[in-house]
Order: C-alpha cells, then structure tokens, then sequence
C-alpha cells in the first residue's frame, strides 16, 4: 500500500507531510490518514477547491492564476510549496485537475498536475492524463500523487522507485 510505505519513509526520515488538494477533495489526505500512526507524520492539508482559495491560502501567484488557470504544472508546484509552508511540513503534496463532467480553463476532462516540494525548495511533478469516469479520475489521482511522493521519498534514501 503506497500510502502506508510513504509514512514509514517519512518516518525514518523524521520528516513530516502535508497536502493540499483540488480535485481530489480530502481523498489523499483520507488515504494517508487512514494508516495506522499516522500522525507521526501527516501534518495535515487543505482542500483548496476554489481558485481563490489557492491563491489565499496556499500563495499561489495571482498573476499565475490570471495567466493559466487553476490547472497547470505550476500552479501544482506552487500548491505544494505553499501547503508545505502553511502546515511547518517538510514535504508539500498538491493536486490540481479536471475530473468533469466539463472541461475547465480550456483543459480536457482527466488531466492532472501533481507536485512535490521538498526540503530546500526541491519540485517534483507529474503530469497526467487520465480517463474514465469522474471517480476514476479522483481515485487515479491519489493513486498517481502517493506513488510521486513514495518515489521521491526512496531516491532520497538512494533506493529505487519500483
């Protein structure tokens, strides 16, 4: 289970997690909670489902917004950095997309930016496009943005993501 081993790395590490989240609702922050010790940790998150929300509380550049939507690589990135920061995390975990019915920002329905800051201002992201249901977009999004942090949790213990 991706959430799980990601908190045993995080662990070890004595680093900490939070998340932050759009089309996802609260799904990756449940998957993470859902493990047993949780709370060594997970930090905690914020459902930022309201562009303006984005910009209010997790630092995301208005101009960025004004520019490219809510659904775009950096606007991930800065979510993750500003969740990260929000919440005294040494990982930040963001989320960003269009699960539908209806395109958004002129983006079709499935795709999906994922980020990862880390310690010293470190990104990572992802970028997908996914298909199915409206469900099956939110599921595959947790999915997708636990594996990026479980990777980038093992390469910063010189193992390899697998």
């Amino acid at each position: 289970m991706g959430a799980e081993e990601a908190l045993s790395y995080l662990v070890r590490q004595a680093a900490t997690l939070a998340v932050a989240e759009s089309l996802t609702g609260g799904l990756i922050a449940a998957a993470f909670t859902s493990v047993p010790g949780a709370s060594k940790a997970f930090r905690g998150g914020v459902i930022a489902y309201a562009t303006d929300l984005k910009q209010g509380l997790l630092a995301v550049p208005r101009d960025l917004l004004a520019r490219e939507g809510a659904v775009h690589p950096d606007v991930a990135a800065a979510m993750a950095r500003g969740v990260a920061a929000l919440c005294g995390a040494t990982y930040g975990l963001a989320v960003t997309g269009v699960a539908g019915p209806e395109p958004q920002d002129g983006k079709p329905v499935g795709t999906v930016h994922v980020a990862v800051s880390g310690p010293g201002g470190t990104l990572w992201g992802k970028d997908l496009l996914l298909e199915g249901s409206r469900e099956r977009i939110r599921v595959g999004t947790v999915h997708e943005a636990v594996d990026l942090l479980e990777g980038v949790l093992k390469a910063s213990k010189g193992e390899h993501s697998g």
